[in-house]
């Protein structure tokens, strides 16, 4: 038998009116219309109060705990809405840890569904990015093999050409790795004192040449202090510098410039990397960190570099609780900054 509100209420409220009307039918002097007007009026009061009690304060909220359940096991998470309990409510309290618990496990399915999603998408890129450097070696060494290898002239410039793709494979592979080995904290990060202008300078060095193909002048901010000192980790932050200017340079036009800055500020410095590239467009600005997102595809693959770059520069950073910050205009160039703390105040940094 299913029982409502409605069955228990009129079940309590026969009861009362018997035990009532019984009580009072030991009294002589009650007649017989006053038991009756009794009964009616101690059934109708404890039938309304007893329904009201049972269908508002028990029944509703229990209907409603019910159809949290439901649509627990149907997985039906999304569709579930704060129910609004009345204060005097005694099952409010498990309605509300229900929807609590219902609003956490959704969370946890739409985090699981974009690392699925993400999961994909890198393997995708991944697959993408060694099949290119694997077959373009693959298809020199088989030239070779096929008979060129005769020809000195055509061995050599194959050769070189199936050295190149390899290179480029080892660049990948050792970009992969350091990804991983700093997302899961197996590089730690070496903490000291030096001068991040000079640092600077080594990576201007060893990126003039290929500044040079370009024409574009690499220099600092006019008014650069001749000494900055910064508290970090020297290697990570080369690669840093190294990944920040090599891109502006990759992505700046021929005759160009790229300005390194430093702003010394109250217990922090302001590292910028400035340059009159291309830009990049607004709604591309957030992926940019992303593994192996670039922004036009097929003209970044020509320029060459893995995709990587960006996203080891994000982590590297995220170890010293800082950030790389963009501002860029489409056809005026890109800004690339972070901070560090300052040499003179480390006390600042929270290892």
């Amino acid at each position: 038998m299913v029982f409502s509100s409605r069955i228990i209420a009129l079940l309590l409220a026969t009861c009362i009116a018997v035990v009532t009307t019984a009580f009072l039918s030991l009294f002589p002097e009650v007649t017989s219309t006053a038991l009756i007007v009794a009964f009616l009026i101690s059934f109708s009061c404890s039938y309304i109060l007893g329904f009201i009690a049972l269908e508002f304060l028990i029944f509703r909220e229990i209907n409603k705990i019910y159809d949290l359940f439901d649509k627990l096991r149907k997985k039906e998470l999304k569709t579930i809405e704060k129910n609004k309990s009345n204060p005097l409510n005694p099952l409010k309290k498990i309605n509300e840890e229900i929807f609590s618990y219902a609003t956490l496990k959704q969370k946890e399915i739409d985090e699981l569904k974009k690392l699925e999603a993400f999961r994909k998408e890198f393997i995708a890129d991944v697959s993408h990015e060694l099949k290119t450097p694997i077959f373009a070696a693959q298809g020199f060494v088989h030239t070779l093999l096929d008979g060129a290898v005769k020809d000195k002239t055509v061995r050599t410039k194959f050769l070189k050409k199936a050295a190149k793709s390899l290179d480029g494979l080892d660049i990948l592979v050792q970009d992969l790795l350091t990804l991983s080995q700093i997302e899961t904290g197996d590089i730690k990060m070496h903490f000291e004192h030096f001068d991040i202008k000079s640092l600077t300078e080594e990576v201007f060095d060893q990126l003039e040449n290929k500044a040079e193909k370009k024409d574009i002048n690499l220099r600092f901010e006019k008014g650069t202090p001749t000494e900055v000192m910064v508290y970090g980790d020297w290697q990570r932050i080369n690669q840093v510098m190294t990944n920040l200017i090599s891109n502006a340079i990759k992505y700046s036009s021929e005759g160009s410039k790229v300005t390194v800055s430093f702003k010394v500020l109250k217990s922090q410095v302001l590292i910028t990397v400035a340059d009159n590239g291309d830009g990049i467009p607004k709604e591309d600005i957030g992926r940019i960190f992303e593994r192996f997102y670039r922004v036009d595809k097929s003209r970044s693959r020509e320029k060459g570099g893995t995709g990587l770059g960006l996203a080891i520069v994000k982590h590297i950073m995220e170890g010293h609780n800082s950030r790389v910050d963009v501002k860029s205009k489409l056809g005026h160039g890109s800004e690339f900054s972070f901070r560090l703390t300052s040499g003179e105040d480390e006390a600042h940094f929270a290892e």
